[in-house]
């Protein structure tokens, strides 16, 4: 009887965590099925690096709005004041530019660290973003492969 016992609950512990793998998996591919627009640009910025964002207005740049995990990203310009963002206009399609008037909860400098600038937050728990696109590193060039050993 204790053998039968045994054997049970190796079998019950063993389909448990096969079970639990699966799940983790499948949790796994789901949220990386789900990248967004930002989580694109974030991943280039992380993997390339930016260069320094002078003072200044920077035309081409892409600021993010974000709530949960959704975001939209549009074209626009930042104006960059002793390493801040200090300002940030929308693209219109017809070319021109309308200003981001959103009522922010905290009032902080928005410095930009390696071509993005920190996350500020609205009143209505918006998560907004500047990209300066323009200032991502260039690809690094892959290392020559070295021949085989057939011919030596």
């Amino acid at each position: 009887m204790k053998k039968i016992t045994t054997l049970v609950l190796f079998s019950f512990l063993f389909c448990v965590s096969a079970f639990a793998k699966d799940v983790k998996m499948v949790a796994a591919t789901d949220s990386s099925e789900e990248s967004n627009c930002y989580i694109k640009w974030a991943k280039i910025f992380e993997m390339r690096g930016a260069d320094t964002v002078g003072d200044g207005w920077h035309n081409d740049v892409i600021i993010t709005f974000r709530t949960g995990s959704s975001a939209e990203c549009f074209d626009g310009k930042a104006l960059v004041k002793d390493g801040a963002v200090v300002e940030m206009d929308l693209r219109l399609v017809d070319g021109t530019y309308e200003q981001v008037k959103k009522k922010l909860r905290y009032n902080y400098p928005l410095t930009v660290i390696n071509g993005m600038s920190k996350t500020t937050i609205t009143v209505n728990d918006e998560l907004i973003n500047v990209l300066f696109i323009k200032k991502i590193k260039a690809k690094k060039k892959p290392y020559a492969e070295a021949p085989e050993p057939s011919g030596y």
